[in-house]
C-alpha cells in the first residue's frame, strides 16, 4: 500500500532510509491500455509507432495522496524504410515493408506520493521473435531490458519530527538513482502474457548521496495475462489479470482481476477488482488513430473513510494503420 503525507508520515520515513520497503511503484488501473509501462518487453510489440500520456489522482481527497504523471513513446524499428524506397510519397507501393524485430521505447514520469517524489525517465529495448512462420495470426516472444533513472526527494516541511533524531536530520532530502527493469512476454491475436521485474540493482547504485546512510529499494514483479473470446462479428470479451507482487512476495502479493468488453474494437467497458483494494469501472473509446480511456476505483479498503476514490485518465495516438498516410511505419 502507499502511503500519503496525512497518514502515518513516522513510519513512512522509518520504512524509506531504515528498511527495504522504501521505494513503491505507481499503480494503473489501466495497465491494458499501455502495457509497456509495466513490462519493457512490450516496446514496439503491437507494430505502431504510439504516443501515450497517462494521469492519476489517487485517493481524491485525501491532502498528500499519491499522483502519478507519465508520457511515453515506442515504436518497431523497420528493416527497410518506404522512405529510402520512394521518391515520392504519393507513389503507389504494391509490396509492403517488412517490420524488424527491434522495438524501442521510452517514457518520462512524476510520482508523488505524500512527503516523497519521484521524477524520472525510462529507456527501454525489446526484440521480438516470431515463433511461427507467418500468415495473419503471428506469435511473437518478446524479451526487454530498460534502463530508468530518477531523482529520489523527500519534503519535510511541516512534518512533525523529533529534531534530535540522527536519521532524519542526516539523510540527503534528494538523491539520484539508476536502475534496470526486465520483462518478457508472448503474445498472438487472441492471447497475450508477460512477466517483469523492476529494481534489479537494487537501488545500490546512487548519487548525490553523502549521509552514509543503507538505501536499499524493493524489487517489485508484475505477472499478466489475457485472452480475447469472440461473440460476434462485432462484440468480443477479454478477461485479464495482473499479479503484483516485490520482495516481500506473500505479505504484499496484489492482484487486478478485470473483464472488458468491445464493440466493434471502437469502444469498451470493463470492470476490474483489486484485492483488498478497489472495485474499478472502466470506459474507453478509439476515434481514427486516437484512443481515450477512463477509470476510476471505488475504494473498498479502510481507507474509503478519508477518499471518495482514484482517478486516472488516458490518451494515446496510434500511427501505422494506414501505410498509404504513414509510409515509414508497417503494422504486421
Amino acid at each position: 500500500m502507499r502511503y500519503s503525507k496525512s497518514i502515518f508520515p513516522a513510519i513512512v520515513l522509518s520504512m524509506l532510509f531504515m528498511t527495504a520497503r522504501s521505494q513503491q511503484v505507481p499503480m494503473y488501473s489501466q495497465y491494458i491500455m499501455n502495457g509497456f509501462l509495466i513490462n519493457p518487453s512490450l516496446a514496439g510489440h503491437d507494430g505502431y509507432t504510439a504516443i501515450n500520456l497517462t494521469v492519476r489522482e489517487q485517493w481524491v481527497g485525501l491532502e498528500g495522496a499519491p499522483t502519478t504523471y507519465a508520457a511515453s513513446f515506442q515504436s518497431r524499428i523497420l528493416k527497410d524504410s518506404y522512405i529510402s524506397k520512394s521518391t515520392s510519397v504519393r507513389r503507389k507501393l504494391v509490396k509492403p515493408t517488412k517490420g524488424g524485430k527491434v522495438g524501442l521505447g521510452g517514457y518520462v514520469f512524476n510520482d508523488n506520493n505524500g512527503i516523497m517524489k519521484r521524477t524520472g525517465f525510462q529507456g527501454a529495448y525489446a526484440y521480438h521473435i516470431p515463433l511461427n512462420s507467418g500468415g495473419e495470426d503471428i506469435t511473437n516472444l518478446s524479451f526487454g531490458l530498460a534502463l530508468t533513472a530518477y531523482q529520489f526527494s523527500v519534503n519535510t516541511e511541516g512534518l512533525i519530527y523529533d529534531p534530535d533524531d540522527a536519521v532524519i536530520n542526516t539523510f540527503d532530502r534528494s538523491i539520484f538513482i539508476p536502475d534496470f527493469n526486465f520483462g518478457v512476454s508472448i503474445s498472438a491475436s487472441r492471447y497475450y502474457a508477460g512477466f517483469a521485474m523492476t529494481n534489479l540493482a537494487r537501488g545500490t547504485i546512487t548519487m548525490a548521496d553523502t549521509s552514509g546512510l543503507k538505501r536499499t529499494e524493493l524489487g517489485h514483479y508484475f505477472l499478466t495475462g489475457g485472452y480475447r473470446i469472440p461473440i460476434s462479428s462485432e462484440w468480443m470479451l477479454e478477461p485479464s489479470t495482473l499479479i503484483k507482487s516485490s520482495d516481500l512476495f506473500f505479505k504484499a502479493i496484489q492482484a487486478d482481476i478485470t473483464l472488458r468488453t468491445y464493440y466493434r474494437n471502437d469502444y469498451w467497458l470493463g470492470l476490474s477488482y483489486r484485492t483488498n483494494d478497489a472495485f474499478i469501472v472502466m470506459a474507453g473509446l478509439k476515434v481514427d488513430r486516437f484512443y481515450f480511456g477512463y477509470a476510476f476505483d471505488f475504494i473498498v479498503s479502510d481507507i474509503r473513510t478519508q477518499s471518495i476514490g482514484s482517478h486516472e485518465i488516458t490518451m494515446a495516438v496510434k500511427f501505422g494503420e494506414s501505410a498509404r498516410r504513414y509510409r515509414w511505419i508497417n503494422a504486421y
